[in-house]
């Protein structure tokens, strides 16, 4: 019984915490990536148009955000009354939330000597520190911690990973028979969605596990087959939504470019490093991977592996990142998320009197419950921000009753809002269609009868350059024009 109390404890304190986590990005600059960013919206409107009963025909990148998007769908059918920014900032709970889960899994069974429960908390408290430390409104930041918060840049995959070396860890320290099993299907869903699985997880943890195979670990092959296996599954399984995938990945990767990938990955670095809040992520960074190779060093079994596991998996992902010429800083997550494994790889109980550990327990559970009382309202108050500009081109639109069009990354936040989504058509400033984590049954309309651009838009290439707009309508960063008495003709989409 006690041991249920604690692990009741350990999921109210986390969820306190998340929820002070979110409400610090919610209220800061990086919440341009958690409400407003182009790439971020991609989920909401898939659910969206999924759950309205539209016709789907999406063009996805290499990532289909399938565990993504089901945790979305489940919020808004069970939240109704919520709007889409709330949604957002509740789906930001749920992953810091699911990710202490991955961390208490990791952390391995309560036994004598041992506080997962308290270690567990101890990682997450981290990773929620790397992410209030990150306040830039740039998707290109080195800031990866926060992506974890979005409803798009891979949070499915980070907790997933984290999984995986928990359930081996389970499994070298004696767990259920069935756990390879889990972990194969794990695998299979996760590369199913996104195939940057296999560079996160399957390769890094692949390699030690055939290293303790041989060795002739006896806990080895079972999980190294069950990894392997389900990645492959997971790959094949892609074949039937190639359609959706409009781009396999296979674009991004240009091992020719790695010289120029390694200078803009350093120039990245080098920027957040001018930041105090940079200085701060860096320092704690460190130690965190000090920290796991310390456990590599002095540890044995489950907890060798979890240490192991910690600085291995960043440090492949950044050479591999190189070597393949890319730069998106997405791609290095792992940075962020990994290093907080050396608190969760052998979570010894601290020894301190009953009378002080106490004392501790309650100074924290206060803490915890005065950071989540104050943080819901900021919360919510962030994600019922009044858009002045968004409700004035939003408002237009929907009284127009008409179909337009606009580009990427204009188009995408007043798609999201209107009462139809499929009155704002995705295009290039060329007027084709623009296929690019959108749904293309849009584009069967065939002509538009306004332009919504802002500071973000290309200058427009239309078919009848002479024809300037029957009217002008500002709506604060956005403007509209309004082609009424003569539609322009989108042309051939493209991705």
């Amino acid at each position: 019984m006690r041991g249920g109390w604690r692990e009741a404890a350990g999921w109210a304190a986390a969820t306190g915490l998340a929820v002070f986590v979110a409400a610090q990005m919610a209220a800061s600059a990086r919440s341009e990536l958690l409400f407003r960013d182009g790439d971020s919206l991609v989920v909401a409107l898939f659910v969206r148009s999924v759950l309205e009963g539209q016709p789907q025909d999406w063009a996805f990148s290499s990532v289909l955000f399938m565990p993504e998007a089901a945790c979305f769908a489940l919020l808004r059918l069970v939240l109704p009354w919520l709007s889409v920014d709330a949604l957002f900032a509740v789906n930001a709970v749920v992953n810091l939330v699911a990710l202490y889960g991955a961390l208490r899994l990791t952390a391995g069974r309560r036994s004598e000597g041992r506080s997962p429960v308290t270690w567990s908390l101890a990682a997450f408290v981290a990773f929620g520190l790397l992410v209030v430390l990150e306040t830039s409104p740039s998707r290109d930041a080195l800031e990866p911690a926060s992506l974890l918060l979005t409803t798009t840049y891979y949070s499915a995959t980070v907790v997933s990973v984290i999984a995986v070396v928990g359930l081996v860890r389970r499994h070298v320290e004696g767990g259920w028979a069935g756990i390879p099993y889990v972990l194969a299907l794990v695998a299979v869903v996760s590369t199913l969605s996104n195939p940057l699985f296999a560079a996160w997880a399957t390769v890094p943890l692949g390699l030690l596990l055939g290293l303790a195979v041989l060795r002739r670990r006896p806990h080895a092959p079972a999980p190294l087959l069950a990894l392997l296996t389900g990645t492959a599954v997971g790959l094949l399984a892609r074949i039937p939504f190639s359609a959706w995938i409009a781009n396999t990945g296979a674009g991004y990767a240009q091992p020719s470019q790695w010289t120029q990938s390694l200078q803009y990955y350093a120039s990245l670095a080098g920027e957040r490093l001018t930041a105090p809040g940079g200085v701060a992520s860096a320092l704690i960074t460190v130690a965190l991977l000090a920290f796991c190779l310390r456990r590599t060093m002095r540890c044995t079994g489950g907890a060798r592996f979890v240490g192991t596991a910690g600085w291995v998996i960043p440090v492949l992902v950044v050479i591999g990142a190189v070597a393949l010429g890319t730069h998106a800083a997405r791609y290095l997550q792992p940075v962020a998320f990994a290093p907080v494994l050396s608190l969760v790889a052998l979570p010894r109980s601290i020894r301190m009197p009953r009378v002080a550990a106490r004392m501790a327990i309650a100074a924290s559970a206060v803490v915890v419950l005065v950071l989540s009382v104050v943080s819901a309202p900021r919360l919510a108050a962030s994600a019922s921000a009044d858009d002045r500009d968004l409700r004035c081109v939003t408002a237009w639109i929907d009284a127009s009753d008409r179909t337009g069009a606009g580009q990427f990354w204009t188009v995408r936040l007043p798609k999201l809002h209107l009462n139809d989504p499929a009155q704002l058509v995705q295009v290039d400033h060329t007027l084709r269609g623009y296929a690019w984590l959108v749904n293309r049954a849009d584009f069967a309309v065939g002509q538009v009868t306004f332009l919504v651009e802002d500071a973000q838009s290309q200058t427009w290439e239309l078919p009848a350059p002479g024809a300037a707009p029957d009217a002008v309508i500002p709506c604060g960063r956005y403007t509209i024009l309004d082609y009424a008495r003569h539609p322009l003709p989108l042309g051939p989409p493209r991705s």
